[in-house]
């Protein structure tokens, strides 16, 4: 038999499969092994239970039906510890069993596959939801109050930033951050701001290349009434604004060394003199600053106070460029391409797969940023769909200039090559991710369509066509 029975070991890359006919059993167990998974097999729920709560494995398929504990009862018990609790779980169900599916997830299933199923439809259900766990995996390190739609979690690399950074908020320390322009730091500087303990107090940032010599002074530290020509009044600076909060100096890079030299003294002794002043006004703020410059680089020659770097230097966090994890770049698009037909009251606008092979290829040397003007103007420019012409022109001349690299290629299913089954696995991915959406969306809005269509950007006929394009059981509102 495929697979091995419980209790035999177990790796950490495990499916687990409950289910009492053997025939289908062994044919799901054979299927998950040939897509790298260690597929355990259990022959009832009572069995599978104890295997899931013994060892917790990354994936559940459950017959409904069975001996000694049925399909809503293993789930129960699933989503009631907290060892288990997230472990996606997908229900294996016969044509009669479409009422039980609907109260089956409810109870928390993540899909269900209809009996007899195809290779490939199981396939996308396994896809789907391992797709949707890695997202999820992130979750805790940035919850939803402190992200934006420019925070997608699905990289290896990104995972780890949002885990630093959550650590980074419970400390007292300045953060530093790393990354070229456009790739997020002020957003990731908001999330740190909005996991510490200072959330509630104030988030002020400042571009320190935005804003002449002269003025700069007066930015941060505030003046007295009569420090220079103009000063008609006192006013408090930025710092002084923060307190209680947090600052973001964002291209601290392009500091003056005199103004440097004052930040040095506020970040030593917390306590700010304004310009033309004498009495230090004290203030509570956590410092964090951005660059896309070599600091230390620069501090080691002498163009960067050294003493300044190593005070802004307390926990030093790189942002991976956009090119670096490609498979953030659809995802982000989709949420781009939400935000943005929200903003013009418009139904979201589906994107081609021409279009989606496009953004893969270009390397985007403006990062996020760039990925966020480009599906914004392709939103206005477009329908009911963003294809090519939609892009901009020197973007999609450079890409069919270009060769691909490797990295930015969707992998083709069951090992094919070829541009036919590239092709096919970049419609399968933009299908699991579009399936992804509808499913978080009635999650959201507790199986309501309307309320889900109106979310997703599109008519609640469309979305009732796409439960059943996918698969998907109309939910019932809770």
């Amino acid at each position: 038999m495929p697979g091995r029975d419980e209790g035999k070991g177990t790796d950490v890359k495990r499916a687990l499969v409950i289910e009492d006919d053997q025939f289908i059993r062994d044919n799901v167990v054979e299927l998950l092994c040939a897509e790298g998974f260690d597929a355990v097999a259990a022959h009832n729920g009572r069995v599978g239970l104890d295997a899931a709560l013994r060892d917790p494995p990354a994936l559940v398929i459950c017959d409904i039906r069975m001996p000694e504990l049925d399909g809503f009862q293993v789930l129960e018990a699933l989503r009631q510890n907290p060892s288990t609790r997230s472990v996606p779980f997908i229900f294996l169900s016969a044509k009669a069993d479409r009422a039980d599916v609907r109260a089956g997830m409810n109870m928390g299933a993540d899909d269900y596959v209809t009996k007899p199923f195809t290779r490939a439809e199981l396939l996308e259900a396994v896809r789907a939801r391992i797709v949707r766990q890695a997202s999820l995996s992130a979750t805790p390190a940035i919850p939803a109050s402190a992200q934006d739609s420019s925070f997608v979690v699905s990289d290896p690399g990104m995972r780890d930033v949002y885990e630093l950074a959550r650590k980074a908020a419970q400390a007292l320390l300045s953060v530093l951050l790393l990354g070229e322009t456009g790739v997020g730091k002020e957003v990731l500087a908001q999330a740190i701001h909005k996991l510490s303990p200072r959330r509630e107090g104030p988030f002020v940032a400042l571009n320190c290349a935005a804003i002449s010599e002269s003025l700069l002074e007066g930015e941060l530290f505030g003046n007295e009434r009569g420090a220079y020509t103009g000063a008609s009044q006192a006013r408090a600076g930025l710092l002084e604004s923060a307190n209680g909060g947090t600052v973001f100096l964002d291209e601290v890079g392009d500091l003056p060394l005199a103004v440097q030299v004052k930040l040095l003294r506020v970040l030593e002794e917390r306590r700010v003199l304004r310009v033309g002043g004498r009495t230090p006004v004290p203030i509570d703020v956590r410092f964090v600053a951005a660059t896309n410059r070599d600091l230390e680089g620069e501090a080691s020659r002498g163009e960067f106070r050294t003493d300044l770097f190593f005070r802004l230097n307390g926990i030093t966090i790189t942002i991976p460029p956009l090119r670096e994890r490609v498979s953030e770049i659809l995802p982000l698009s989709l949420r781009f391409a939400e935000a943005a037909a929200r903003q013009l009251g418009r139904a979201t606008p589906t994107l081609s797969q021409e279009a989606a092979e496009h953004l893969l290829r270009h390397g985007w040397p403006g990062n996020v940023r760039e990925l966020k003007n480009v599906i914004g103007r392709a939103v206005v420019l477009s329908g009911d769909e963003i294809g090519v012409d939609a892009l901009p022109p020197n973007l999609v001349s450079r890409v069919r200039a270009s060769t691909p690299p490797p990295s930015s290629r969707v992998a083709p299913p069951n090992g094919g090559s070829g541009p036919d089954s590239h092709d096919r696995a970049l419609r399968s991915e933009l299908a699991a991710l579009e399936r992804q959406r509808i499913v978080e969306a009635l999650e959201r809005c507790h199986g309501n369509q309307t309320a889900a269509a109106d979310l997703l950007g599109m008519s609640r006929r469309t979305l009732v066509s796409r439960l059943a394009e996918y698969d998907l059981p109309r939910p019932r509102k809770r």
